[in-house]
């Protein structure tokens, strides 16, 4: 792993206070030695971001999604979250693996979609191992000092730090955009009490008049420049809802079991995206390209065996089901498909079952239109 790649660690303690530019400036080297494509500091001045969260959360668009609003200002004041922060080390780890498949997969309806960060081991450890490590190098430096690292794991407004800490911009779908890797990349944090010198936060907006993004969503859930209400999004529907998938974006999911890429890959700046060397987030199990049937036909400890360490696996196997059936009803008819569908009908879950059945119907009216017209 990268983390244990030679690098330029300081020999001894500093004995009086460190010169932090020239920290700052090691900082960012290390950042590359630990695999990081980017590293960028920020204040925590959020006020702005605060403003666009709470006209986000008024307007519901945040769904069932309680956590966004559970903690109050400790969201967009870091230093409410953790006392005594007054800067932020923000970074980037870019994960489209070399081999992975990406639009191909979404126009071969029998197979299943998932979206491309999730195809290989869960990125959360990967990514606070390399902060943890991080934080000792500063800390030989330094002496001890206050800090905490999170990746995805607290209410932190990560994207607002990385836009402050020069990592990108908001685009039109509200994802962190880079010139040089478009938005398939994931961020973490270092909050820390050291009074480091900060980066411009990233200039200008660079999308212009493109709505590629906004043109691509098959739920529609783009509702205005850099404003995604949730509740439509396929990746709120396919991960964050415990119930039941609303019929009016059923369709619109097509072969899409865990999340969504669309707005993603349709962007202008993802054909500069490199490929991603990290082993880890190399597919597993053919997740970039399995048939929807033979995912389905998982039993509940097939399933907690092979998304062990995966993303996917939080969702649970009733809510995998759950996405799979809306998948096959949306599949071409076979007989095939139907069987594999016949077969859950008695599966212990309402959710399940009242998928399944949805599906199911699906399946009959295809099957009788192929008749129809033979």
């Amino acid at each position: 792993m990268s983390a244990t790649m030679s690098h330029t660690q300081p020999d001894t303690l500093a004995d009086a206070q460190p010169d932090l530019h020239a920290l700052a400036a090691r900082i960012k080297t290390w950042g590359r030695e630990l695999g990081f494509q980017q590293l960028g500091i920020t204040d925590i001045d959020l006020s702005a971001d605060e403003a666009r969260l709470e006209r986000w959360l008024a307007a519901g668009h945040h769904g069932e999604m309680g956590f966004m609003a559970k903690h109050g200002t400790r969201r967009t004041r870091p230093e409410e979250l953790i006392p005594g922060t007054v800067r932020v080390i923000s970074v980037r780890l870019d994960y489209l693996p070399a081999e992975v498949e990406t639009t191909k997969v979404l126009g071969q309806p029998r197979k299943a979609y998932v979206s491309r960060y999730a195809t290989g081991r869960d990125y959360h450890k990967l990514m606070r191992k390399r902060l943890a490590t991080l934080a000792k190098w500063i800390e030989a430096e330094t002496g001890p000092f206050g800090y905490r690292a999170f990746v995805d794991s607290a209410p932190v407004m990560e994207r607002a730090l990385a836009r402050k800490a020069g990592l990108g911009w908001f685009g039109k779908n509200a994802m962190l955009l880079h010139p040089k890797a478009g938005s398939l990349f994931f961020l973490g944090e270092l909050y820390t009490d050291l009074p480091l010198p900060v980066d411009a936060p990233f200039e200008g907006e660079h999308c212009g008049s493109c709505s590629a993004c906004r043109s691509a969503c098959p739920t529609g859930a783009i509702v205005e420049d850099h404003v995604v209400d949730a509740r439509a999004c396929i990746s709120y529907l396919t991960i964050e809802l415990f119930g039941a998938i609303p019929e009016r974006y059923r369709e619109a999911m097509g072969n899409r079991v865990f999340g969504c890429d669309d707005c993603q890959l349709v962007c202008p700046f993802t054909r500069f995206t490199r490929a991603s060397d990290e082993a880890d987030f190399a597919p597993r199990h053919d997740l970039d390209r399995a048939s929807l049937v033979s995912l389905f036909a998982w039993g509940e400890q097939e399933f907690l065996d092979k998304t062990a360490g995966s993303p996917i696996h939080r969702i649970g196997y009733e809510r995998w089901l759950r996405n799979l059936a809306v998948g096959l009803g949306n599949a071409p008819w076979s007989e095939t498909v139907e069987a594999a569908l016949r077969a859950r009908l008695p599966y212990p879950s309402d959710l399940v079952r009242e998928h399944v059945r949805w599906a199911l119907a699906r399946q009959r009216d295809k099957r009788e239109a192929l008749i129809a017209s033979a």
